[in-house]
């Protein structure tokens, strides 16, 4: 199911604002790649373009090439919401929809992708999902309850639950811990190093220990200054960009002298 995805000199406009310039890197399919680096340097504006998300903002746009398996993300033909059901993202902040319950809230995607099931498929789509997120032992008696309901960590994998619902093939995390306590940050790491197996997964993370744990690659993302546009400054294995970083602008970072 997973995919790779090659990025070739994408550039991202918001407007005439370059964002982002130049990013060139290839993600591995049954990965986790995680995106580090200081606030506002394109980590997670970069993200978003590898499932079009970027597009909701006015004027936005992308110039380069994004390409998953060879198919260009962003050809004439490509429809951004297949695109979207491709590549599953999941926020900083647990966004369960709060009239929904937990069950509800797992088979919304399938429904707004116009899937009919019928109850005993529904049932067995939600323990499935919900096992995969490593959530169900802690919700099956309670499926009926809204999902804002769950403390901040299970919302958090009840959305993850809700993404990869809809078996995407890509899963992209925008700081998905930022919020949580160290035992459900924990949980979340846990649930990715799980998910790799199926899942190409893009992670974006201020914690660099995090970054060191959960993932096989690294990005380091950096800016020259403000009003300048976020580059890609090193790419690398993740044990190599923690132990022999090429730049110094990386070890920097990674050291704790900036950022």
């Amino acid at each position: 199911m997973s995919k790779r995805i090659d990025v070739k000199d994408l550039n991202v406009y918001y407007g005439d604002f370059l964002a982002v310039q130049d990013v060139t890197m290839t993600i591995e399919p049954r990965s986790v790649t995680a995106l580090i680096g200081p606030s506002g340097c394109g980590k997670s504006t970069f993200l978003r373009t590898l499932n079009r998300m970027h597009e909701v903002i006015p004027g936005a746009r992308v110039a380069g090439e994004a390409l998953m398996d060879g198919q260009n993300l962003y050809g004439a033909a490509v429809d951004p919401v297949q695109v979207r059901r491709q590549i599953g993202m999941v926020f900083q902040r647990a966004n369960p929809f709060p009239t929904m319950s937990i069950s509800d809230n797992v088979l919304a995607g399938a429904r707004l992708n116009n899937r009919r099931m019928s109850k005993s498929d529904a049932d067995d789509l939600v323990e499935r999902t919900l096992r995969s997120a490593n959530l169900w032992a802690e919700v099956k008696d309670r499926l009926s309850r809204p999902g804002s309901s769950l403390s901040g960590g299970q919302q958090q994998r009840l959305c993850i639950a809700r993404a990869i619902a809809v078996r995407p093939e890509v899963l992209l995390m925008d700081e998905p811990c930022s919020a949580l306590d160290p035992i459900s940050t924990l949980a979340i790491e846990d649930l990715i190093a799980e998910l790799k197996t199926e899942y190409t997964i893009v992670i974006v993370t201020h914690n660099m220990q995090q970054a060191a744990r959960v993932s096989d690659k690294t990005g380091f993302f950096n800016i020259a200054g403000t009003g300048k546009p976020g580059r890609l400054i090193e790419y690398d294995d993740t044990e190599t960009m923690f132990s022999t970083p090429k730049e110094k602008a990386t070890e920097d970072y990674i050291s704790g002298r900036f950022g």
